[in-house]
């Protein structure tokens, strides 16, 4: 497709498609498609102009050569859209908005004011008839306290201020469900599946990497130990453990054979198997996401629900001092201004659109957090505890030297080793198999299935002899392979400043991995920051040895260590540091970290780490730079002083209003307009961004 350059600056560029007409659909299409593009880092597509804007990186010539070769027809097959329904989303809500306010001022400009009382009084039966429903079930709520304003409005002959307030009252409630649903789509996109390949079983039992988006109902595919299943199915092969906790909750992984249904976001704990997908990719999740949010409790954090509690006890209270108000004076506009103002609407509109805003600004920092609470518990966290593989060191180790020993060959040991590390998403098992490919080894199967022991290593059968490859506690005791006495004066010189990995075959050491895993660069800045925002404690867990572990924790300046930890270990580590009170934000990437991730207060997961870390972790973070986790602090903090300094400017300038009426120094309609005025306004500064 041709298209013309609008705008160019440095990193953005805005060009027009060479076509009449573009459908939100074909939008929709062309946006996922230039998002996919290498260097891409937003794209925004406006339907009825047909242009879009591209915010990049590198060269803009290499951008356009991708741009020209974009197709409908092709984009459908290389790409899916996740949700389909966000710009219709968009263009609904802007027209009601439109048409509301050009609808309220036309009527004020040319209607006569007869007909404008008859369709006041018109418009205002439903507000009247929900009012009325809820007294009737015995329940004092704001729509309770917005029916009686405006029926007392009406039945003293104040026909335009009755108007005013529904008017207002409808154009807040659009703005909340247009907001609201914009939020959830932006959540459900941030925490849909990042799954853009599969391994896809052919009719000749051959597995082949295939895009996502080709595989169709009723293809086999194959999900291996660790891994996220990425589309609904039924379990063709093999009996696996499934984590269901996203779409369950259930912290339990659950048993499943061949002829279950199992469902995309699980993610397969133990064994491997291959599903025969039901449902081609994008059809449920999103759906399943948006419900979760929608429905879940873990999307309000306790500020939340405590404003919602404190508006709705206020009700009884704006009712009754209108009452008193005309009791006392008997003068009905006194009491009218009094109930045309509420806590309710600020409150219940504004705290909901800080937490989904905050969220939704996260997610532009390539952090996902999936509810409200964790962003209130993090601003006040006093514990961060740091995995060290993968998290304070790169998410790429490398393997530095390979000792042979029985007088094995060293390029043949590496071989083996990357076979059996191959099945497995971990940093250190990707560095095994990355050495061998960079020296042209073929690691082609040689042995049984493999069973991977958690946090300790792998073990298999090669040739009818058991092989083990994993850490020394797993190798030498769970294990008790021998060092014949010929090796012992090699192995005892096995340099210390590196982690080793141990391969043994029919129960005899083989071979040493000497895996060097240098720390991030940004690590020991992210522990001085973290320090400084108030956290008193900084710990590291690691299965490493105490002494990698006590150099690591000394130069990074780190609280307290423990080394040659288990998974259950951190985790008990974890409710030990509760039961003192502390407030626990883990860190971590791999499966080893997934009952840690899931037991702290906030579990937090680098975005480059397996899958079951990712699902079970309440916060997910780009792998990029760990500064994002101060970024997300600091932004955590600023939501609960946004909470705050709302809930002050509710109570006071609403609380300012009802005494001002209550006076006589403000008429009915001033006071809803002041009222509704700056409850809108309220919410539109609760949208705005925190950091700027």
């Amino acid at each position: 497709m041709r298209f013309q350059i609008l705008h160019e600056s440095k990193g953005r560029v805005r060009l027009r498609a060479d076509q009449r007409v573009m459908s939100m659909d074909q939008a929709d299409l062309l946006e996922a498609w230039a998002l996919a593009l290498p260097g891409v880092d937003q794209v925004t597509v406006h339907e009825r102009l047909c242009t879009v804007t591209v915010l990049f990186q590198g060269e803009r010539r290499e951008l356009y050569r991708h741009l020209s070769r974009f197709s409908y027809k092709e984009a459908e097959e290389e790409v899916h859209v996740l949700s389909p329904n966000s710009r219709r989303i968009n263009r609904e809500y802007k027209e009601k908005l439109v048409f509301k306010v050009l609808g309220h001022i036309g009527k004020r400009l040319f209607l006569p004011v007869p007909l404008r009382r008859v369709l006041n009084t018109i418009y205002a039966i439903p507000r009247l008839y929900l009012a009325a429903k809820t007294l009737l079930s015995r329940r004092l709520t704001v729509e309770v306290l917005d029916g009686v304003a405006i029926g007392v409005s009406i039945l003293t002959g104040d026909y335009e201020t009755a108007g005013s307030v529904r008017f207002l009252l409808s154009l807040g409630e659009t703005l909340d469900a247009w907001t609201h649903k914009r939020s959830v789509d932006d959540l459900a996109k941030s925490m849909s599946l990042q799954v853009d390949q599969v391994w896809q079983l052919t009719e000749d039992d051959e597995q082949i990497m295939v895009p996502l988006s080709k595989v169709q109902a009723g293809d086999r595919i194959v999900v291996h130990t660790g891994h996220v299943l990425p589309l609904d199915g039924i379990l063709d092969q093999g009996d696996v453990m499934l984590n269901q906790a996203s779409l369950t909750g259930e912290s339990v992984p659950v048993a499943k054979r061949p002829g279950s249904a199992v469902y995309a976001g699980s993610v397969v704990e133990e064994g491997s198997c291959v599903i025969r997908v039901t449902h081609s990719a994008g059809e449920n999740r999103y759906d399943r996401i948006v419900r979760m949010i929608e429905d879940s409790e873990r999307l309000k954090s306790g500020t939340e629900n405590r404003a919602y509690k404190l508006a709705d006890k206020l009700v009884p209270w704006c009712l009754g001092g209108s009452a008193l108000t005309w009791a006392l004076t008997g003068d009905t506009t006194k009491a009218v201004s009094v109930l045309m103002v509420d806590f309710s609407c600020a409150l219940k509109l504004s705290m909901p659109l800080s937490v989904l805003s905050a969220m939704r600004e996260a997610g532009r920092h390539k952090i996902t957090v999936k509810g409200g609470k964790y962003m209130e518990i993090l601003s006040k966290a006093d514990t961060v505890i740091f995995d060290k593989t993968g998290t304070l060191t790169n998410a790429c180790p490398t393997v530095r030297e390979v000792v042979p020993f029985q007088g094995k060959d060293e390029k043949e040991m590496l071989r083996v080793a990357a076979c059996l590390e191959e099945h497995f998403p971990h940093s250190v098992a990707n560095a095994v198999v990355k050495a061998a490919e960079e020296q042209g080894l073929d690691h082609r199967e040689m042995h049984s299935e493999v069973e991977y022991v958690v946090a300790h290593g792998i073990a298999t059968r090669i040739e009818n002899e058991r092989a083990v490859i994993g850490s020394r506690h797993f190798v030498f005791e769970d294990e008790k392979v021998r060092i014949l006495p010929e090796d012992q004066e090699r192995y005892d010189a096995l340099p210390p400043d590196c982690s080793w990995l141990y391969l043994a075959i029919g129960g005899v050491l083989t071979a040493a991995i000497g895996i060097h895993d240098p720390l991030r660069p940004e690590a020991k800045e992210i522990v001085r920051l973290l320090h400084e925002s108030g956290i008193s404690k900084a710990v590291m867990l690691t299965g490493d040895s105490r002494n990698t572990a006590e150099a690591i924790a000394r130069e990074l300046n780190i609280d307290e260590f423990r080394a040659e930890v288990l998974p259950e270990d951190k985790a008990s580590f974890i409710r030990s540091e509760q039961e003192q009170g502390r407030l626990v934000v883990m860190i971590g990437d791999g499966i080893n970290d997934a009952p840690a991730l899931s037991l702290a207060d906030v579990g937090v997961a680098i975005g480059s780490g397996t899958s079951i870390a990712c699902e079970v972790a309440d916060i997910t973070i780009a792998a990029e730079d760990l500064r994002e986790l101060v970024l997300l602090r600091e932004l955590s903090k600023k939501l609960m002083k946004r909470i705050d300094r709302n809930y002050r400017f509710v109570m006071g300038f609403n609380g300012s209003l009802i005494a001002l009426g209550a006076f006589g120094l403000l008429p009915p309609s001033t006071s809803a307009l002041l009222h509704n005025s700056s409850t809108l306004l309220l919410s539109m500064d609760c949208m705005t961004p925190l950091l700027g």
